[in-house]
């Protein structure tokens, strides 16, 4: 027996509760055999089992109810350990882990890169609300860090408003979300679409085909400004277009680049049975060929009016504005038999606004600032699958999965 490990003169004569004996070194088969082979020979029930490998070196604990015959049990898993080549730590309590506090979150960490400071500074904003970091996993190293937090003790909505503040501090992105049953079942997918599942904005690329660029800049940023709403905006932005060709819009479809990690995001989560729609201010005339492309389930936007070959700058149908990308989320929840507690919405302008409240989880990607700081969750990347491992699904996953399907994945850069 390691004499580190012998009890004080007295300590022994009392009969613990429960026992957590830890293990650690490096990794090899058979140790996680050995040790329940080994407790297997004494009457005792497993209450709690964790194990973790780190770059080949395992830590493994096992909670187990404490036999009459707790020291000779301590001996021999000790000695078994270091058979193994393991530190082996034995220790004895009253507690279980059993009962888990109601206030649970998932906190994700994304930072390119993800320095030590910023940790330190996350985790001590948690320490501060009083809550405990119950468990730390890392989800992706690459393209950016990603580190998932499970915590407990601190109401969620607290936690989030003051690791956001933090965030924006360091530089990183940080979103909080309750761990619930939700979070783990059918979902539905809705984005947005301009600058958000695409790079761009369809309208600009079509007034620069039409010569009144600066025109159509000029009238958006009137509206940012607060000088007109979304439809008289784009009301005015479209008549400028009058006269355009309709083979202006295949051009510009053959133009259009999705977002990094759009198709990656969409593959991944149709594997899990989440559903995907495309809520837009632009454009049938491409949203309906994008969502086509993509498989997307459910798909609104705005139509141009197009007589004789000519765009006539005007629309057809009612405006998908601010309220209408909302009453498209509830309603494409419903078709989908979900509740709107399982929809994820993603976005980048004012206008997604109303969409992200109403969302189980909103979540601003690449935002405006006004948008980011209302939005539930802020993702600063520029990668859209870093939408993933908010959900709490790791880089590797993913790359196993389309590994197995055929699908090639870039390679790690050097050093990771």
């Amino acid at each position: 027996m390691d004499p580190d490990l012998a009890p004080p003169a007295g300590a022994d004569l009392e009969i613990p509760r429960t026992l957590l004996i830890t293990l650690s070194g490096n990794d090899r088969p058979g140790v996680t055999s050995t040790v329940f082979t080994t407790l297997s020979r004494y009457p005792v029930e497993v209450l709690d089992v964790q194990q973790i490998v780190l770059r080949g070196r395992l830590i493994l604990g096992v909670l187990v109810t404490a036999p009459r015959e707790w020291k000779s049990l301590r001996e021999a898993v000790t000695s078994a350990g270091n058979a193994l080549g393991m530190g082996v730590e034995v220790a004895k309590g009253t507690g279980d882990t059993a009962t888990l506090p109601r206030d649970r979150s998932r906190i994700t960490i994304l930072g390119s890169p993800l320095r030590p400071g910023a940790l330190a500074a996350v985790a001590g904003r948690i320490a501060d609300l009083g809550a405990n970091i119950d468990r730390i996993e890392r989800m992706a190293r690459y393209p950016v860090t990603a580190v998932e937090m499970q915590a407990s003790g601190a109401d969620p909505e607290r936690l989030r408003a003051v690791l956001a503040q933090e965030a924006a501090t360091l530089g990183i992105d940080v979103a909080v979300q309750r761990t619930s049953l939700t979070t783990r079942g059918a979902r539905l997918i809705v984005m947005d679409v301009d600058s958000t599942l695409i790079q761009g904005e369809v309208i600009d690329m079509l007034a620069a085909l039409a010569g009144c660029e600066a025109e159509v800049a000029g009238i958006t940023e009137r509206a940012m400004q607060g000088e007109l709403d979304f439809e008289a905006s784009l009301r005015a932005r479209v008549a400028l277009l009058r006269g355009l060709p309709e083979s202006a819009l295949e051009e510009v479809y053959s133009q259009i680049v999705l977002s990094p990690g759009a198709q990656t995001l969409v593959r991944t989560l149709r594997r899990l049975g989440y559903r995907f729609a495309m809520v837009s201010g632009g454009f049938t005339q491409i949203t309906d060929r994008i969502a086509q492309r993509l498989d997307i389930d459910f798909a609104v936007a705005n139509t141009l009016e197009i007589i004789d070959g000519h765009l006539t700058g005007a629309l057809v149908g009612p405006i998908i504005d601010r309220a209408g990308k909302a009453a498209a989320l509830r309603r494409f929840a419903a078709e989908a038999g979900l509740g709107t507690a399982a929809t994820i919405a993603i976005g980048d302008g004012a206008n997604d606004l109303d969409m992200l409240a109403a969302a189980g989880l909103g979540i601003a990607f690449n935002a405006k600032p006004l948008v980011a700081q209302q939005a539930q969750t802020a993702v600063n990347v520029p990668y859209l699958d870093s939408v993933l491992y908010l959900l709490g699904i790791s880089r590797e996953e993913v790359e196993a999965e389309d590994q197995s399907a055929g699908f090639t994945t870039p390679a790690p850069p050097v050093g990771s």
